[in-house]
This record gives C-alpha cells, sequence and structure tokens, in this order.
C-alpha cells in the first residue's frame, strides 16, 4: 500500500476577508502558528486549495486569500467518526497511579463535541459547578485517516493517514469516573478543539517524536512527547482497523501526557474565563481557547 501524497503540506479551513466565504488554504508562511496568529489578530494569508482535505487531487492555487476566521481544519461533517485513545502514555498512567492498560483503551465522542482552534469550550450546566465535576485538558496528537482501512497491519499503518492535527479533549472527571463507559463525559457540545491546521502525513515526520504542550492562564501544565505512547500509531492503527471499517475523514485522538489537572493538589479546573491552548509540533501549533460556562457572563483571565 502507497502512502497518500498530497499537494499541501498545510492545509487551513477559513472564512475570507475577500469573499466572506469558507475555502481551503496553504499557509503562504510554511513555519507560521496560524493559531496563535489567528488569536494575535495578526494576518494570515494562504494559497488557496481547490478541492476536499480528503482528496489527495486538490489543487494548491497561486490565488492568495486573508483570513477572516480561522476554522476546524475538517468539518464535522467531513469527520463523521471520533475515536478516542485513554490512558496512553506511561507518564499519564504513572501520575494517576493507574496500571497501564493490557490493549488500547477506545473511546467515541460525536462530531458536536468538535470546535475550532479559536472558539469558546463550552461547560454545559450538566457540568458545573467545574470545582465538583473537575473540567480538565488533555493536549494530543491527532491522526487523520484518508483511506478506508480495515485489518491493516503495523507495518502498513502509516500509509493510511493522509494528515495530522492538534486537539484538545476537554474532560469532566467526575462524570468520567462516575462509569467505565468515557462517552458522556467527554462528548458534550462545542468542548472539543481541533486544529489549528492539517500537516500532511508525508511531510510530517515521525509521529512518535512529537512534541506537545498544554498551558492555562500562562502557565505551562503538560509538556511532553508521544515518544512515551504506550500504544503507538501503527498499533493504534492495526488494533482500531481489526474487523472495523477505518472511513477517510475519521480522526482519531492518541492520548494525553503527564499534567492533567484533576491529579494535581489541589486540582485544577478550567473554569469561566480561562484561556487554555494546547500546542503540538512538526508544524501543526496552537489551539487557543477561552473556557464559557453556560449561563454565566464570559470574562478573560487576566494574564
Amino acid at each position: 500500500m502507497a502512502p497518500i501524497k498530497t499537494q499541501w503540506t498545510r492545509l487551513i479551513r477559513f472564512v475570507a476577508v475577500e469573499t466572506s466565504q469558507i475555502h481551503l488554504g496553504q499557509p503562504v508562511e510554511p513555519k507560521l502558528d496560524v493559531g496563535l496568529a489567528a488569536h494575535e489578530r495578526k494576518t494570515i494569508r494562504a494559497y488557496e486549495i481547490l478541492g476536499s482535505a480528503l482528496d489527495p487531487a486538490a489543487q494548491v492555487t497561486n490565488k492568495i486569500l486573508t483570513v477572516k476566521e480561522l476554522l476546524s481544519p475538517l468539518s464535522r461533517e467531513e469527520v463523521g467518526t471520533v475515536r478516542c485513545l485513554g490512558l496512553n502514555y506511561a507518564d499519564h498512567a504513572a501520575e494517576a497511579n493507574l496500571t497501564k492498560p493490557a490493549a488500547p483503551v477506545l473511546f467515541y465522542k460525536p462530531p458536536t463535541s468538535l470546535i475550532g482552534p479559536s472558539a469558546p469550550i463550552h461547560i454545559p450546566r450538566v457540568a458545573q459547578p467545574v470545582d465538583h465535576h473537575l473540567s480538565d485538558y488533555e493536549v494530543e496528537l491527532v491522526v487523520v485517516i484518508g483511506k478506508a482501512a480495515r485489518d491493516v497491519s503495523e507495518a502498513e499503518a502509516l500509509d493510511y493517514i493522509v494528515a495530522y492535527t492538534g486537539g484538545n479533549d476537554v474532560s469532566f472527571r467526575t462524570h468520567q469516573f462516575a462509569t467505565s463507559q468515557w462517552g458522556f463525559s467527554k462528548s458534550f457540545d462545542d468542548s472539543n478543539p481541533l486544529g489549528p491546521c492539517l500537516v500532511s502525513a508525508a511531510a510530517f515526520g515521525d509521529p512518535q517524536k512529537v512534541p506537545l504542550k498544554c498551558i492555562l492562564n500562562g502557565k505551562t501544565m503538560q509538556d511532553g512527547t508521544t515518544a512515551d505512547q504506550i500504544f503507538n500509531i501503527t498499533q493504534t492503527i492495526s488494533f482500531l482497523s481489526q474487523g472495523t471499517t477505518l472511513l477517510p475523514g475519521s480522526i482519531i485522538l492518541t492520548g494525553t501526557p503527564k499534567g492533567v489537572g484533576f491529579v494535581k493538589k489541589p486540582p485544577v479546573v478550567l473554569k469561566n474565563g480561562d484561556e487554555v491552548i494546547v500546542w503540538v509540533g512538526n508544524g501543526i501549533g496552537s489551539c487557543v481557547n477561552s473556557v464559557v460556562e453556560e449561563g454565566k457572563a464570559p470574562v478573560m483571565t487576566k494574564l
């Protein structure tokens, strides 16, 4: 099986100043952290891409557009299925005093949970007060499947990836630990930032050498690397595709390193007005999101 090759190396989805319509594009500045630039209201220019993010034949044009609003790099309709791994970093298992799993711990969430790299994270009333429900952050590397994958071997697993991106698997620990099934506690509407861009698999490099950070109100909370994953990317895709077709557009959140809030003493929670940044290396960049508790007036924490 041949690897997926795209014309673009980094892809963003955005509303353009020139048209007020949604477009795909490749940033003109190849090393720009587009998520951070959008947060700082810097000008972002992109070569328009014609076609779909999931179509390797999509064409990068010479037409330059200006970003008005940066969106999730994949729409909810394109994503379809969101698979997530729990407890997939050795250092995170250790900090939580939990035994490493013998097989990948899988849970699903609906695409209605996904938001863009600058959109507010919503905490619903059912997860309030936050000090009781322990709203938490989780920086993650996200895999984007580019072609139907079923019964894939570890040796061929990377050939089914079209791109990588970043995410924040916002979690609510009281709901999570009330049951063995984690889907409900991690599936609330508009709670999971995705982005800020896609980096093509061909340009990404080794997925087991990717740095990740989470910064809450200016303080670094997580600082890890995918080298610490218990089940690496090839093992994950091979395992999840056993007897199951992973369709193009499916995404896999691959777990989070140590530093999550609920294990700290006292626990650290996401609350109204917080600013949380998840940063993933190898060209992906930052999702910068404020936190809004449903029913409360939005505020901004002073840094």
